[in-house]
């Protein structure tokens, strides 16, 4: 992840004006000798970054076997884990591990997690990206933050319970998959949803998203709890012509078409659309907000859609590129070509326009509004790939809420709980489309300018994750025993 990273960082811009809360004791707690436990996750964690699980020069396979050497050694054996991976991508394997609960009608819980990483290039980074350095209160190297700690947390807590004899009333299932960070991969989330429904089958899953944010000076302000995403979707627009020499010009031009075209989309917004968590976002962080910008927030949510008052709170919010991409379908140029020779009239022109589809509407309704926006019949809308199927939102419920609020009151005393859709995405969409709702917990937490998630320099608060650690072991234990 992520795209969605930067909502979350709208998140914290909000939050900054909020009333903060202390850390936990745990996090602060951290200026004494790690405890046995702590320092075996820690070397768990170190072993995840240090494996270059990127696409283009590692490989999540030899990952994925060392989390099974980990896991056989904590007492799971060939019943309780499958491997899987297919032909043609023989380095982007995962791995399957059950640990069964007593119950025989609560159905399990499934804890995900991408062991893939965005490519790091040593000459690029201040220190090695395949190296886990502590320093400054920072945990350095790729994937440290998207998203090997809550990797090594679900494995870690896997292997403890197995080691313990822990008899949870449900089934918990850990499902660590390759191919999150592409979209041209082989994704392991999707494989697993079409190929391996029976194996994840859970009533709901754990997976990355959440999470929570610090005024960029160490302290906690807002803890999210992810509900829902965007589906993208990737269209062309084209315009073609006859050509002819560039010594003769006429206004009917490839390029020219193209350009209009472009303008036209750049002047269009897709209509205000709410769902259940974005009416509960905007209600909980309003006040929060406080200003003409809270209030707004807190009139989008109540008032009726087309009302004098939500024109008036949609006026505002706009003027804020996070609200306003989680407030509708958005769609950007993102790739241009055009032209064949310098000397010649273009034959062709297109471009290439991302679209983040607000969950429930379908990708072939948008297609059709660029086309109509477009309003040029010479021209072209295609659609050319997509990341995955139509985004459902999971419910909200107070199942899921609940512990969440209870935690978060105690790991982070003063801290609010906001629920959040992703304007990004996530493996989630893949498993909310065959009836498996995906949330992403709070616990873990970062730094407003995301701790350089997918580019240079990528960190984590090392407070977050020995924090986050016991906040989410605490989370799926009393999940999977309600």
């Amino acid at each position: 992840m992520k795209h969605g990273r930067q909502l979350l960082a709208g998140v914290a811009a909000l939050a900054g004006v909020m009333a903060g809360g202390l850390m936990a004791t745990a996090a602060a707690a951290q200026e004494a000798p790690l405890r046995p436990d702590q320092a075996a996750f820690r070397a768990l964690y170190k072993e995840l970054v240090e494996t270059d699980s990127s696409i283009t020069t590692g490989s999540c396979t030899l990952l994925a076997d060392k989390v099974e050497k980990h896991l056989r050694a904590a007492g799971y054996g060939d019943a309780d884990i499958t491997r899987f991976a297919v032909p043609d991508h023989p380095k982007e394997g995962g791995i399957v591990v059950i640990l069964p609960g007593t119950s025989k009608t609560l159905k399990p819980i499934l804890l995900l997690g991408h062991l893939d990483v965005v490519v790091a290039k040593r000459e690029d980074w201040t220190r090695d990206p395949y190296t886990l350095i502590e320093e400054g209160g920072y945990f350095y190297g790729r994937g440290t933050s998207d998203m090997k700690a809550m990797d090594a947390i679900w494995i870690d807590m896997m292997a403890r319970m197995k080691k313990e004899g822990v008899k949870n009333k449900r089934t918990l299932k850990l499902a660590l998959t390759c191919g999150e960070e592409t979209s041209w991969a082989f994704n392991g989330a999707q494989y697993l949803a079409n190929n391996k429904r029976d194996l994840i089958d859970a009533e709901f899953a754990l997976n990355e998203g959440g999470g929570g944010r610090t005024d960029g000076k160490g302290k906690v302000i807002v803890q999210n709890l992810h509900v829902g995403e965007k589906t993208v979707v990737n269209y062309r627009i084209e315009a073609t012509n006859p050509g002819g020499h560039s010594s003769i010009p006429i206004p009917d031009n490839a390029i020219y078409e193209l350009s209009d075209a472009l303008v036209k989309l750049r002047a269009f917004d897709f209509p205000l659309m709410l769902n259940d968590t974005t009416k509960a976002f905007f209600t909980k962080a309003g006040p929060a907000r406080g200003g003409d910008m809270g209030k707004a927030m807190v009139t989008i949510a109540a008032a009726p859609i087309g009302s004098p008052e939500s024109k008036a709170a949609e006026a505002i919010l706009n003027t804020d590129r996070s609200y306003h991409s989680m407030l509708r379908t958005t769609c950007v140029a993102t790739l241009l070509d055009g032209g064949h020779a310098n000397n010649a009239l273009p034959q062709r022109a297109g471009a290439n326009v991302n679209c983040r589809i607000f969950p429930g509407v379908a990708a072939e309704e948008v297609r059709a509004t660029l086309e109509k926006v477009i309003a040029d019949p010479k021209m072209t809308v295609k659609q050319v790939d997509d990341r995955g199927p139509l985004a459902k939102s999971p419910p909200l419920t107070p199942f899921i809420v609940g512990p969440a609020e209870r935690l978060v009151a105690k790991y982070y005393p003063g801290v609010p709980l906001v629920p959040v859709m992703s304007t990004g995405a996530t493996d989630g969409i893949y498993l909310e489309a065959v009836g498996i709702p995906s949330y992403g917990p709070p616990g873990l937490y970062g730094d407003p300018d995301g701790n350089g998630a997918h580019g240079l320099n990528e960190r984590a608060i090392v407070k977050a994750v020995y924090t986050g650690r016991e906040f989410l072991n605490e989370l799926v234990k009393e999940y999977a025993n309600k």
